[in-house]
């Protein structure tokens, strides 16, 4: 066996192409069955003088985590675009490399938010619900009406990539589209879209909000009772991003008093036990946190994390390096 085979960790079982390659050409401990743990990835990591290695969500490294790392660990490899499960600058400031997996989620991430926005505004749960009982009636012409997608103003929160790519799949629902950046893109990233710098002045004018940006301290319940309460009555809201953004009590107090007529969520604060009240809204459709969950794109992202590694190890440029 080559002795040039990069040592790693993942946390989480991966794509079986992915699988198959760290089986080919990297030294690792069997598939975990499960996700393990932080504790659970530094033990294996100083047992096997890890280089590198593979997280998710599910083992953060924040705060106290970030000294115990072993001295073996040459890059942390996230298999994600979000980064809110890494202490960045504390993990940098050890010399060890951080990288994570952008670009190669944005279509599939989109096309979910494509789905929440049509699943919220046309009643897809309460559908869904009415033919696993067995349907059984004819329904009245007024009954159970969902709201019209094309044609709507859609308002985007966080224009990255992913949401740059919701404004261009908008465009095929000739939607007129707004977004609150605190810069104004390049007119070439906005695909036709309106830039407001203030948040406040950019809610009253969408029909569907929809959010796209990093969950942190800064950006903690940016969607509450006073940003709710400026949405026109019976906007439809999406969250695809994170569930840090969004004040729960107060989006369930919007839906139940008839001021948003749905929510489409791929995200919530607990995951993954959502609040009971979201689950039991009738007009909450919700998603297990699976925006990147195609065949295509989490094999991509597996080995973009893998080519991170093999970058490190072997000295070479890392194709996506996170800066602090």
């Amino acid at each position: 066996m080559p002795e040039n085979r990069p040592r790693i960790i993942r946390s989480v079982r991966l794509p079986q192409p992915v699988e198959d390659r760290i089986t080919a050409s990297f030294d690792a401990p069997p598939v975990p069955t499960s996700p393990l743990s932080t504790d659970e990835v530094f033990r294996l990591a100083e047992e096997t003088k890890a280089e590198g290695l593979l997280v998710t969500h599910h083992a953060a490294i924040r705060g106290a985590d970030v000294e115990r790392i072993p001295k073996s660990v040459r890059i942390v490899a996230t298999v994600s675009v979000g980064l809110d499960h890494l202490d960045v600058k504390a993990i940098l400031d050890r010399g060890i490399a951080v990288t994570n997996t952008p670009d190669v989620l944005t279509d599939c991430n989109a096309d979910l938010a494509m789905m929440l926005i049509i699943a919220a505004s046309r009643r897809v749960k309460a559908y869904t619900e009415i033919i696993r009982n067995g349907w059984g009636h004819t329904l009245a012409m007024d009954e159970l009406l969902g709201v019209r997608v094309s044609g709507k103003t859609l308002g985007i929160i966080g224009m990255g990539r992913i949401g740059q790519a919701v404004a261009k799949r908008a465009k095929g629902f000739d939607m007129k589209v707004l977004y609150h950046n605190r810069r104004r893109l390049d007119p070439l990233d906005e695909h036709g879209a309106t830039w407001f710098g203030n948040l406040s002045d950019m809610l009253p004018q969408c029909q569907i909000l929809t959010l796209h940006l990093p969950g942190n301290p800064e950006s903690d319940s940016i969607i509450n009772a006073k940003t709710l309460s400026l949405l026109p009555k019976g906007a439809v809201f999406v969250n695809a991003a994170r569930g840090i953004l969004v004040d729960e009590d107060a989006l369930l107090d919007a839906l139940n008093s008839g001021h948003l007529f749905g929510a489409g969520l791929d995200v919530c604060r607990n995951e993954p036990d959502p609040a009971p009240r979201l689950l039991a809204e009738p007009n909450v459709f919700m998603t297990p946190h699976v925006g990147s969950a195609t065949i295509e794109t989490r094999t991509a992202m597996g080995m973009l994390a893998l080519d991170n590694v093999v970058a490190e190890v072997a000295g070479k440029p890392l194709l996506t390096p996170v800066k602090a």
